[in-house]
């Protein structure tokens, strides 16, 4: 049975002009994403590699190419239209965690759901905020504050928030940067369940070991996307 194809970029580039200079960030990147896809991309420090999970993320937009998300052709959207599609398609999780310390736990998870249109009831708010908390087992904390919980904690927290929205894809950026070695395998264990039950990740990692637990590895060079294969031919 053919697997429904989620995410497409076709022959997408991107330049930044500064003065006179050219600088190509990405070059011709052609990539397809499928439902239940679990993949890694690495790279050294320069390669395009946020370049390229911003226009995933419709955080940018690409110079040239085309950028379809289920059926839908985003490459060329107005800030305004990628936000509403932002919102409903793509679920972030960030190094940094960037929860609200002003809000609680379950604010925090609930925010994405407050810019939707047509808004939810509060609830269905309520359902789907605790049904995520309950995912990372942090039901218990959603009334106190990111920073009355561990890192390890609040990084399970920002995967809840990514999954309230009930996102095609979630976008992983170096998950476990600000953690130690314990809390970082059991952020990438939750996400390697997550995936087995049908939630679809694009990672960008500098760790070869977790990027290793993917279904599939893909390698950024000097802007150029490169898989398995043609890793091993060029090395």
């Amino acid at each position: 049975m053919n697997k429904e194809i989620k995410i497409q970029l076709t022959e997408i580039s991107k330049v930044f002009y500064t003065d006179e200079i050219e600088t190509h960030a990405l070059r011709g990147i052609n990539l397809s994403i499928y439902a239940g896809d679990y993949l890694t991309i690495t790279g050294p420090s320069g390669c395009g590699k946020s370049t390229l999970l911003s226009i995933l993320g419709l955080l940018d937009s690409p110079t040239s190419g085309k950028y379809i998300i289920e059926d839908e052709d985003v490459s060329s959207l107005t800030v305004d239209q990628r936000a509403v599609i932002r919102n409903k398609k793509i679920g972030f999780i960030f190094q940094a965690f960037n929860l609200i310390d002003e809000l609680n736990i379950f604010d925090n998870v609930a925010l994405p759901l407050r810019y939707r249109q047509p808004s939810l009831s509060a609830e269905e708010t309520k359902e789907r905020v605790l049904s995520c908390l309950e995912q990372v087992q942090m039901s218990h904390r959603a009334n106190h504050s990111p920073n009355q919980v561990s890192g390890g904690q609040q990084q399970r927290v920002a995967i809840a928030r990514a999954l309230v929205g009930f996102p095609t894809m979630l976008l992983v950026d170096e998950p476990t940067g600000n953690l130690d070695s314990k809390n970082g395998d059991a952020v990438m264990d939750m996400l390697a369940e997550l995936n087995e039950n049908g939630t679809t990740i694009c990672m960008v990692t500098h760790d070869p070991r977790y990027a290793g637990m993917a279904k599939t590895q893909l390698h950024l060079s000097d802007g150029v996307l490169l898989n398995d294969l043609e890793l091993g031919e060029t090395a």
